[in-house]
């Protein structure tokens, strides 16, 4: 009852802002969406036209990197959200809506290529930001370890009960060092298929970047091609990472020095980083904030760290690790 009079209270208060806000004028709110965090999303309609307000409790979260990075970002084209108004003290936000329909809810074989280059497009114009008028974290070495220790603490130890076997150190240091040796740029760090809006115009809309560090070109190339949520065939995704190689070439993001091949490996590492971590990060959505249905994400991002751990010889152990472990090879 009291976790129910706090939500209604925060409602109470997102409706006085709101009418503060509007003066006479009419609105309609309804919930629009939550994510990973402490935030929830209403959609707004007013006289007509539809905002989404984003409600991020001050006590859990701080909007000001939300507000800045999206100003950065808009200021160099990229098509992020606009701003209408803006409490930081309150935690809440009314911005530009970019509509109901999220790449996840629109890819197919039919639309996958049109929809994947336009998705690249806007990477390259993200990896291009001019990261010295902006000061965002680096993607260093503590970040990277802190993340991937997510996988033995969450997914090994409290999902599945099972020890922390010693080969992990050195297989994350080859990740840490993969991931620091690229060149290092501008980094959305969640850029995947519910984070990219499909918009009539100047697809995608891209959301969800409070977290963006500075760190690997192959970070969110990773994360929108080998998606948590959605598989293609590796064909298709190689297809994909040649059409990005080719532009980031094109953009003078790294020189022709950098090989198909080079960027190949550096894309498996990242991604093997990435989902390592991710199965970590599902683990605790589940088991510390109650959010049950990221366990259902499990499969298909274990799916990932198998493959790719089978694939490079400096990760056999962790594939026989997973292989030989009767509580993973079942998920």
């Amino acid at each position: 009852m009291t976790g129910i009079n706090i939500i209604d209270n925060r409602l109470n208060e997102i409706k006085l802002w709101l009418k503060q806000l509007f003066s006479s004028v009419a609105f309609d709110i309804e919930p629009a969406s939550s994510d990973a965090s402490f935030r929830r999303y209403f959609r707004v309609t007013v006289a007509d036209s539809s905002l989404i307000l984003m409600d991020a409790p001050p006590a859990q979260e701080d909007t000001q990197p939300f507000i800045s990075i999206a100003k950065f970002m808009h200021k160099h084209g990229v098509n992020v959200p606009d701003f209408t108004a803006y409490d930081i003290e309150k935690g809440l936000l009314l911005i530009s809506d970019f509509g109901k329909q999220a790449y996840l809810d629109v890819l197919n074989e039919q639309s996958a290529d049109r929809l994947y280059h336009s998705a690249i497009k806007s990477l390259i114009s993200m990896q291009l930001l001019p990261n010295n008028e902006m000061k965002l974290p680096k993607y260093d070495s503590a970040l990277l370890q802190q993340e991937m220790a997510l996988f033995p603490e969450w997914f090994l130890g409290q999902h599945l009960s099972i020890g922390v076997p010693k080969f992990l150190i050195e297989s994350f240091k080859i990740l840490e060092q993969s991931a620091l040796e690229q060149p290092q740029v501008f980094v959305h760090r969640d850029y995947h298929s519910r984070n990219l809006m499909h918009t009539p115009e100047n697809s995608p809309g891209i959301i969800d970047f409070q977290d963006a560090v500075i760190g690997p070109i192959t970070y969110d190339l990773v994360s929108l091609l080998r998606d948590c949520y959605i598989e293609w065939p590796d064909e298709k995704v190689d297809q994909w990472v040649n059409y990005y190689y080719n532009k980031a070439i094109e953009n003078k993001i790294f020189s022709k020095d950098v090989s198909i091949e080079q960027l190949t490996k550096w894309f498996d590492f990242m991604g093997l980083q990435r989902h390592i971590k991710v199965l970590g990060i599902f683990a605790r959505l589940n088991y510390r904030d109650g959010k049950s249905n990221y366990i259902n994400d499990l499969p298909l991002t274990l799916k990932y760290v198998r493959k790719i751990s089978a694939k490079y010889p400096e990760f056999s152990e962790l594939n026989s690790f997973l292989q030989q472990q009767e509580k993973i090879a079942a998920i």
